[in-house]
């Protein structure tokens, strides 16, 4: 096997964030002594996520075994999903803000073929995935993430199923979203249906979609973490690791 140096496009900022949480936990726990210090731990971590790099290729390059490796990445995102902001800390933290709105979408977490794949296949996407649904800032940051439920699932059942549309109406926060949300509630403002429609229903659809194209900012931040462009690992995990690297990505922006 081959080594070479590489970058990884991410601040000290966030590696000391999340070394600083292992260092913690493993005083708490009062870890024995490991192969990694908290720091490599961390930078093993990263690139993982960032760079989608496979756990025999972290074993091969930080010199560790294959199982250690598991157990380090499973580690790490266990710590940061637990610190991922939920629905309610998020909706009160965008009032105190004063947001004029939010954006709600949907996306798909591509996922590998797995034996029962039918309840995993998306015909919106064409491909098979886990649907996950954010909430965005009006500038496409990322405020929530939630967890994951198999690709075949509507974006405004997903909502309904996480509680998303009722926690909404009762903050009373204007929210814009895609035609996925029709029948969301009058909380929720969605594009007019139908052709033919009259120019004052264009015109509401063209301010709607101005207004709205940052939230797709949000879902592409966190895809720049190489790992969410396909998992290779139980599809059920996606929702977590999704939240792991919402924690890391508002770390970063910050």
């Amino acid at each position: 096997m081959l080594f070479y140096r590489a970058a990884l496009p991410l601040s000290s900022h966030t590696l000391n964030y999340l070394a600083g949480i292992l260092r913690r936990h493993r005083r708490q726990i009062n870890s024995t002594p490991r192969r990694l210090t908290p720091g490599r731990q961390a930078m093993l971590v990263l690139v993982h996520l960032r760079k989608g790099e496979t756990y025999a290729e972290l074993a091969a390059g930080f010199a560790i075994g294959l199982a250690t490796a598991w157990r380090y990445v499973t580690e790490a995102i266990a710590l940061l999903a637990a610190r991922s902001p939920r629905l309610d800390q998020a909706l009160r933290a965008a009032e105190r803000a004063g947001y004029p709105y939010l954006i709600l979408d949907g996306t798909l977490i591509p996922i590998d073929r797995v034996a029962a794949d039918r309840p995993f296949y998306s015909g919106k996407h064409k491909r098979h995935g886990m649907n996950i649904q954010v909430l965005a800032a009006p500038d496409g940051t990322p405020l929530w993430t939630s967890g994951s439920l198999p690709g075949s699932t509507h974006d405004l059942t997903a909502a309904r199923i996480w509680g998303i549309l009722r926690r909404l109406k009762a903050s009373g926060l204007v929210t814009l979203a895609d035609k996925a949300y029709v029948g969301a509630g009058e909380h929720v403002l969605v594009p007019y249906k139908g052709k033919d429609k009259p120019q004052s229903q264009k015109d509401a659809n063209s301010a709607h979609a101005k207004l709205r194209g940052p939230g797709e900012r949000a879902n592409a931040q966190l895809k720049t973490w190489h790992l969410l462009r396909k998992l290779r690992c139980c599809p059920r995990r996606a929702g977590q690791l999704v939240k792991a690297i919402l924690v890391l990505q508002l770390r970063e922006t910050r």
